[in-house]
């Protein structure tokens, strides 16, 4: 029923025996009541805000660092995650709401205690090497899974929430269309980009005008990682090509208002099957 995966996490000063989570019980117990897009929201809402225990291995290691020339012997620790297997054969993080949800697991008694939280979780589910399918909270309990594309879906609509630079602020009144002119020396350099990355699934442009008449080019994303690298190298490549009079809007495709201004719309660039 479980396997190790290995991987880091940093060191929480709460207390594992302290986590008490009665906010997102409650909100598991209604949703599962009711399964409404109200209380699915708050739901998730609570798993974002919560502090959740991980049971590990953790093991002393001894390793070496060298810098010009200079070896120093440092003290690390391995920490080795359980993972929890479903009926179709795909690994899952078990991450419970208290100490008394994670004993409900056979032997974790004498498991170490990590305390993670979503975004920790998030970034571990996400990483290209991961094998894990997701995770599940209180898995012998009244137990919630949480898929991958569910995980990244979240983590990257909370990533966008706190970028500043090149995202579309709340309230804003826009007009959605399409370039005046397609910008083709644009779209050749994002192609040959985006065929030499691999977290990047497929790309769509369309173009925004706000309310003051300032146009932006507005490039929707499909891609797991991390966004602020993603976009960043994106904003990169694309500076040549823009001016004053032309900016430049990004946003993954994992929120409903991208889904939905690139619908009908084929993207510019989608990777290869092979790839």
């Amino acid at each position: 029923m479980s396997n190790i995966s290995r991987g880091k996490m940093e060191k929480s000063q709460i207390p594992a025996e302290e986590i008490k989570n009665p906010e997102l019980l409650k909100a598991i117990e209604k949703m599962q009541a009711d399964g409404s897009k109200e209380n699915i929201d708050a739901m998730i809402n609570e798993i974002i805000k919560a502090k959740l225990i991980l049971p590990a291995k953790i093991t002393p290691t001894t390793q070496a660092k060298t810098e010009n020339g200079r070896t120093v012997m440092q003290q690390a620790n391995q920490v080795q995650f359980r993972l929890l297997k479903n009926g179709n054969g795909e690994m899952f993080f078990g991450v419970f709401s208290d100490v008394e949800e994670m004993y409900k697991w056979e032997d974790t008694k004498t498991a170490s205690k990590v305390v993670t939280d979503f975004d920790s979780l998030a970034s571990m589910v996400m990483d290209e090497k991961s094998n894990v399918g997701g995770f599940v909270i209180n898995a012998f309990g009244k137990s919630v899974t949480f898929p991958k594309p569910m995980v990244m879906s979240i983590k990257q609509q909370r990533d966008y929430l706190r970028m500043k630079n090149n995202t579309i602020e709340s309230g804003t009144k826009i007009q959605l269309g399409e370039p005046d002119e397609y910008p083709i020396d644009l779209m050749a350099a994002l192609i040959n980009h985006f065929s030499t990355e691999t977290t990047v699934n497929a790309a769509y442009l369309r173009m925004i005008k706000k309310e003051d008449g300032q146009k932006s080019y507005f490039i929707v994303v499909d891609f797991y990682g991390d966004m602020q690298e993603t976009f960043d190298y994106i904003n990169k490549i694309a500076k040549p090509y823009l001016d004053d009079e032309i900016e430049l809007t990004m946003m993954p495709y994992s929120m409903e208002f991208a889904r939905n201004a690139v619908n009908g719309i084929e993207p510019f660039y989608k990777k290869e099957a092979n790839n």
